[in-house]
This record gives C-alpha cells, sequence and structure tokens, in this order.
C-alpha cells in the first residue's frame, strides 16, 4: 500500500548510551523520508555522545566507543537533521514515549529550536499496542510474515528504521475494511485510515503538553488547560501558578528538569505576559 501523503513523512529511530533523556546521548540516528510522490531518501549516522558508551549499550547495539570517536557530535548535525525533520509528519516505533522526546532534547542542547507541535506524531508501536499488543519483532513477524531476526541485526537504529517502515505499510495494508471482512471480523474498530492525521490521533495516548509529562492538558472549569503534573502545584493551571508563585518558574528552570519541559513553561509563561 502506498502512503496516502500530503507532505513528506520522516521514520526515524534513535540508539542512545541509555534512556536517561537529561544525562544520556544520541550515538545513532536513522531516518528514512518519504515524499508525497512516493520518492524515499534514506539516512543513518553514527553520533560521537562525547561521553563513554556502556558496555550494556555496546552489547545492544554493537555500537562502541571506538565506532564513534570521529564522528560528529549531534551539535554538528543537527542542522542537516532540522532540515530533514522540517515540514514533515514524523514517525517511528515508540518514539512518542521516547525517541522524539530525545531527538527534542538534543535539538535543545544543540540550540535548535525545533517545534514538533507542527508535525504530525505516528507511533507504529501504539497503534500495534492498541490493535495487537506486542513488540516490533512480533509485529515484523504478524504484519510481514517473517522473523526479524531473519532479516536485521538486532538493536541496530538503521535496522529497526527498516523494519519500522514495513511494519506501518503491513498494518495499513492489514487494517483496511476489505482485509478484516475477509478474516470474518467486525471492521467497525479495526479499520486504519490512510490519512497521516489520523494515524497521529491514534498513536497519541497521552495528554503531556511537554514530552516528560510533567505538564498536561486538563479541563479546569469547563476549560481546556495547561497543568502541572508533578509537586506542590500538581492540578494547578501552569498560567495561575505562575501569576501566585513566580519563583517556581525560575526553580523549574534551573532544576534537574528536560530542555523541552522548560522550554514549553517558558512558552507559557510569555504567552501569559502578553496578555
Amino acid at each position: 500500500m502506498k502512503l496516502n501523503l500530503q507532505k513528506p513523512l520522516v521514520i526515524f529511530d534513535l540508539e542512545t548510551t541509555g534512556l536517561d533523556m537529561v544525562k544520556d546521548r544520541v550515538i545513532q540516528i536513522s531516518y528514512i523520508k518519504v515524499f508525497p510522490d512516493g520518492r524515499e531518501v534514506r539516512g543513518n549516522e553514527l553520533v560521537n555522545p562525547e561521553k563513554s558508551i556502556p558496555d550494556l549499550i555496546t552489547q545492544l547495539t554493537g555500537i562502541s566507543d571506538a565506532d564513534v570517536k570521529s564522528k560528529p557530535t549531534f551539535k554538528q548535525l543537527a542542522s542537516k537533521l532540522s532540515e530533514v525533520f522540517t515540514g514533515s509528519d514524523i514517525a517511528g516505533f515508540n518514539s512518542n514515549y521516547f525517541d522524539i522526546p530525545m531527538l527534542a532534547e538534543e535539538f535543545l542542547r544543540a540550540g535548535v529550536d525545533f517545534d514538533f507541535s507542527k508535525a504530525r506524531l505516528i507511533d507504529a508501536c501504539t497503534i500495534f499496542k492498541k490493535l495487537e499488543r506486542r513488540n516490533l519483532a512480533s509485529a515484523y513477524k504478524f504484519y510481514c510474515g517473517r522473523r526479524m531476526e531473519d532479516d536485521f541485526e538486532a538493536h541496530r537504529a538503521d535496522q529497526d528504521t527498516e523494519a519500522t517502515y514495513r511494519v506501518l505499510m503491513g498494518e495499513l495494508d492489514y487494517y483496511t475494511e476489505e482485509h478484516q471482512r475477509a478474516l470474518g471480523e467486525d471492521p467497525t474498530d479495526r479499520v486504519l485510515q490512510n490519512d497521516m492525521q489520523a494515524l497521529a490521533d491514534f498513536s497519541k495516548t497521552n495528554d503531556n503538553v511537554d514530552f516528560a509529562g510533567r505538564i498536561v492538558w486538563a479541563e479546569v472549569n469547563g476549560v481546556r488547560t495547561e497543568v502541572f503534573n508533578f509537586g506542590k502545584h500538581k492540578g494547578l493551571p501552569v498560567a495561575d501558578v505562575l501569576r501566585m508563585d513566580p519563583g517556581y518558574y525560575s526553580w523549574i528552570l534551573a532544576g534537574d528538569f528536560t530542555y523541552n519541559t522548560k522550554q514549553v513553561l517558558t512558552r507559557i509563561r510569555l504567552r501569559e505576559a502578553q496578555k
């Protein structure tokens, strides 16, 4: 099935030194950029994280300190990567939970203020879990009819990116009304639209305003607004807290929070100041 695109779609995957978005760094980024005319552009970069890669990560990915020693840092790649992602929707496997937040942090550390709110974020993992509830290897076997270990090396971003692309295409083929009826299934709740907005909506599983979930959307007095999701002001509108306790903003900016959380809070503060 050909993707129904109105603008490019970038499918990507990261390998990192760990799962801590504040302390860990990207060591590999791979992407496939698919254009509305069907053209595909692939990219794969090893990245110098400017810190040692833990032995466990090397065992998982096969990427060692020696492999990345002479490679560019993320900061050196940031401008090029921003051009790749700008103007595109973005897809990945578990990307809404990890890869996109980590990528946002790396961009901000590099001084690139990339606005992810302009992209529709499509998570093939969320789609899969909502409909079948398994991992990438199971998804690959289910939708592509082959074992992932027969086709790819495990835990390499370029390999996982290729597999994710095939899984997403397989999901769209599998969850058509025609195929579901052929399987004897009621297609009412098991049809995916070949539309990036619909896929992004289906991929969404939370009401986070920032990627870390420190600020979330909530109904307050019948109005959808941003509220803090942690600490002494949990459940209170961010705008109200900024007025009542202005020092809280400074505390967060100086604290061990992600750059993205600080960026989102700053945008809210500037918006409120202009009212």
